[in-house]
């Protein structure tokens, strides 16, 4: 049987501070509690007992001088604890505190003639005092323990705060937010005294602008080998144009087409990278929209539609994915290929050999395949980042028979009739 999951809380940093805060002030609070309780009325008992035994010395003169006793003096008095008699009649002195009708009271008793002669004193006020002192002990200590935790969790909350927004500030780098700064400003005053936390954002920063200059030098050199190409092609295959029939210009014009295909994808990605892409939306059925993809493709690919949907998106870019990953179906997987659409969701499925693992686990990489040397791994890292353009979901998964499946989700246009717009 499996443990009970703990409650999320218990695990955050600001509850574990401050149950360590608490049980330390808890364990302080008490040992400082014993101190003073034991100190006190060990004190408050010893001055007592002095009283008790120097009572008992004047009585015991009293008593071998023949006179009167003191009414809180006696022989063999009723109530004397029986170990304070027995200590008595083996000749020696002693004290005890007991309850005396009702009262708590101090006993004092020596022998006298085979007999205890005792006193007593009321020890009332004493006891009270204790207990008054107990309760005092007990409040400050509930006091303080409270003041402290307050401190502490504001003192803590502090801290998690700045750690939050580091976190945070982490997940949008992460998420491709490359402008995203922690900003603390223990980190900016280089006199400033830096605690860890301050350390930690500090180096998140530096790795951020670091990523960036990077990012932004890569995404500046694609952009410009792919402009500087297309010059040089475009020349290329005008002049391929020019070659007599034959074997030799076939395989030159194929391989024009080829670099002239890469360059304009080098072009599309360096301007996904660089964000700068404007969305043109639209009302589209996602049906024929499908069906007009397949056919521009050239391709025997299926077409079914389970259920149609109307769709606000740009049908540019729709077109964009949608081909891509036909063509790749095409080129990397078997017949048959089937698109799907079922309401605001288009699947792409063949029945080859899947995709491969890297994929499925982190998505499509540029230039990287492995479908036996084909394909350049761009088709479907445009079509990734123009579903994210559109604000679709693209999702690439192994279909539960064999082959692989692209799962294209964009978001559904919903019609308000008449009575909702009333409302």
């Amino acid at each position: 049987m499996r443990a009970p999951r703990r409650p999320a809380w218990t695990a955050t940093l600001t509850s574990k501070a401050a149950l360590f805060i608490t049980v330390m002030c808890c364990a302080l609070a008490a040992l400082l509690g014993v101190l003073v309780h034991v100190s006190v009325t060990g004190q408050t008992v010893s001055d007592s007992r002095n009283k008790a035994l120097t009572q008992l010395t004047e009585v015991s003169g009293l008593y071998e001088a023949g006179e009167p006793l003191p009414r809180f003096a006696g022989v063999d008095p009723p109530g004397l604890p029986p170990s304070l008699r027995a200590l008595a009649l083996r000749g020696e002195r002693g004290t005890v505190v007991t309850e005396y009708q009702g009262r708590p009271t101090m006993w004092a008793a020596g022998p006298a003639d085979g007999r205890a002669l005792a006193v007593r004193l009321d020890y009332t006020q004493s006891a009270e005092t204790i207990d008054a002192l107990d309760r005092s002990i007990v409040g400050s200590s509930v006091l303080a323990i409270g003041v402290t935790l307050l401190v502490g969790a504001f003192a803590v909350t502090r801290v998690t705060r700045r750690l939050h927004l580091t976190a945070q500030v982490a997940r949008r780098i992460s998420a491709g937010d490359l402008d995203a700064r922690v900003g603390d400003p223990r980190t900016k005053d280089p006199t400033r005294p830096q605690d860890e936390v301050a350390t930690v954002s500090g180096a998140l920063d530096t790795m951020a602008s670091s990523l960036q200059r990077k990012l932004q030098t890569e995404q500046r050199f694609t952009a410009d080998v792919a402009h500087e190409l297309r010059t040089p092609l475009t020349g290329l295959s005008a002049a391929a144009e020019l070659l007599p029939e034959g074997r030799p210009s076939e395989l030159v014009r194929d391989r024009v087409r080829a670099m002239r295909g890469l360059t304009e994808d080098l072009l599309e990605i360096s301007r996904l990278d660089a964000r700068t892409e404007t969305v043109d939306l639209a009302v589209h059925e996602l049906g024929p929209l499908a069906e007009r993809v397949v056919r521009a493709s050239g391709t025997a690919a299926d077409v079914r539609i389970v259920r149609d949907a109307t769709v606000e998106t740009d049908r540019r870019r729709v077109e964009r994915v949608l081909g891509n990953l036909v063509a790749n179906a095409h080129k990397h997987g078997a017949p048959p290929v089937v698109v799907t659409v079922d309401g605001p969701v288009v699947s792409v499925r063949d029945h080859g050999p899947g995709y491969p693992a890297y994929l499925l686990e982190s998505g499509p990489q540029r230039f990287r395949t492995e479908s036996g040397g084909k394909g350049h791994g761009l088709g479907l890292t445009i079509a990734a980042g123009q579903a994210e353009v559109i604000g679709a979901e693209l999702v690439f998964a192994a279909a539960p028979d064999g082959g692989a499946e692209a799962r294209l989700r964009l978001p559904e246009y919903v019609r308000l009739d008449a009575s909702d717009t009333e409302e």
